[in-house]
């Protein structure tokens, strides 16, 4: 007998084990993806008929205050930032990182969105070697450092 997997498994974009484990948590997820152009990061809860975004921020959004958001290490720190900035005003204080099918590699974009929630002011468990190192979420290997510091005072502001 031939057993058809759900449809998002057998695409490819969803582990079903790695969800319900972030699921049993009963925190908020942080959820960050990455396309060629953009990163997205949101916080999602579940519920019943379906995940509800909390808040949410794209590299897109930095455009509008001057900073050329694109799918690099300092627009993923800045959109981690400007998300939990807005999940903290709704109440969230802890989370999981849900990264979706991405491979966890050490200084990633992923966990440079992580460390931007994290200075905003929110908590979770991480291995603080996995993030990247601040040259790199300065963008000084981009020079792009001081577009970064004008754009990061703009966003706590």
């Amino acid at each position: 007998m031939h057993v058809v997997n759900f449809r998002r498994r057998r695409e490819g974009r969803t582990d079903y084990a790695k969800r319900l484990a972030l699921l049993k948590s009963g925190k908020p997820r942080m959820v960050v993806r990455k396309s060629n152009k953009y990163v997205t990061v949101q916080f999602v809860k579940f519920g019943e008929k379906g995940d509800e975004t909390i808040a949410s921020a794209t590299t897109m959004e930095l455009k509008k205050i001057g900073f050329p958001g694109k799918c690099n290490t300092p627009s993923a720190y800045l959109a981690g930032i400007a998300a939990a900035k807005k999940a903290r005003a709704k109440g969230v204080g802890e989370f999981v990182l849900d990264i979706g099918r991405q491979t966890a590699s050490k200084g990633s974009i992923v966990f440079a969105a992580l460390k931007g929630a994290l200075d905003a002011g929110l908590k979770t468990s991480h291995a603080p070697e996995m993030i990247p190192s601040e040259d790199r979420i300065k963008g000084s290997h981009l020079n792009c450092a001081a577009q970064f510091e004008e754009a990061r005072k703009k966003i706590t502001a």
